[in-house]
């Protein structure tokens, strides 16, 4: 009996299976190597959550530490909260000082004291320059009867601040030697003393509110050749500063 010749195998060699899986494994491998390379942060935190998920690697250790999500979360919510309320006092900060400056310049408005006195406000907030003329006799420092209601009005309105009231004295260049006044420096000192005296004296206001500072002729506004720019010169500002400022004043002394 004779033996029946062995068919050849139709289709692709058997060898040729385990070769195409080998070279479907290697180019998974290397398309998950690509996907690493450029990964994305939110699907790698999906993609490992999902491998914690896994009861099959609960024991084993992290690879990479990962923020938990719900500390996180409280973390910025409160950064923002502390943002938001700062932002809100800055505000209310602006807003007081604004209502403050335009219920001075209403009050000059109607008392014509504009030539007299100015109200502005820059970088260290409101800022009233008001003129010798309106507050003391020349080498003097007693406060006028003249300029007692505009003062009064001023602590009226400083009655709803707590913000540092910075009261300077200045003086124009012509020398003073009296038995109270031996220099400028004195003199302007005084009267930046006795603006501060009459505030605190008639109004309800805590002392500690207030700096005086007396630059005698060492700050000018205008060249001391006229008798004009003389009267400009001497001068009492009153600045009620802006929280902010004095913020960034005193980080900028302690970073010295």
């Amino acid at each position: 009996m004779k033996r029946r010749k062995k068919e050849p195998e139709k289709g692709s060699p058997r060898w040729m299976t385990t070769f195409s899986d080998m070279i479907l494994l290697v180019l998974v491998f290397f398309v998950m190597l690509f996907s690493m390379s450029v990964i994305d942060a939110k699907k790698f935190e999906a993609i490992s959550e999902s491998f914690q998920s896994r009861a099959i690697l609960e024991n084993l250790p992290s690879m990479m530490e990962r923020e938990q999500p719900n500390q996180s979360n409280a973390d910025t919510e409160d950064e923002n909260e502390a943002s938001a309320a700062e932002s809100e006092e800055q505000t209310e900060d602006d807003r007081e000082l604004d209502r403050l400056l335009r219920e001075v310049r209403q009050y000059l408005e109607e008392h014509n004291l504009n030539d007299q006195i100015s109200a502005t406000r820059d970088d260290r907030g409101v800022v009233l320059v008001l003129q010798e003329q309106l507050l003391f006799e020349t080498g003097e420092a007693e406060i006028l009867t003249a300029a007692e209601p505009f003062l009064n009005k001023v602590g009226t309105l400083l009655q709803s601040l707590p913000n540092l009231v910075k009261v300077e004295g200045h003086t124009d260049e012509r020398p003073i030697s009296t038995f109270r006044y031996p220099s400028n420096w004195e003199l302007s000192s005084a009267r930046a003393s006795s603006v501060i005296r009459y505030l605190t004296d008639n109004h309800p206001l805590p002392r500690d509110q207030f700096l005086a500072v007396g630059y005698g002729d060492t700050r000018p506004i205008a060249p001391n050749d006229s008798e004009e720019n003389l009267r400009e010169n001497r001068r009492v500002v009153v600045v009620i500063s802006d929280p902010e400022f004095e913020e960034d004043l005193e980080q900028s002394a302690g970073g010295a």
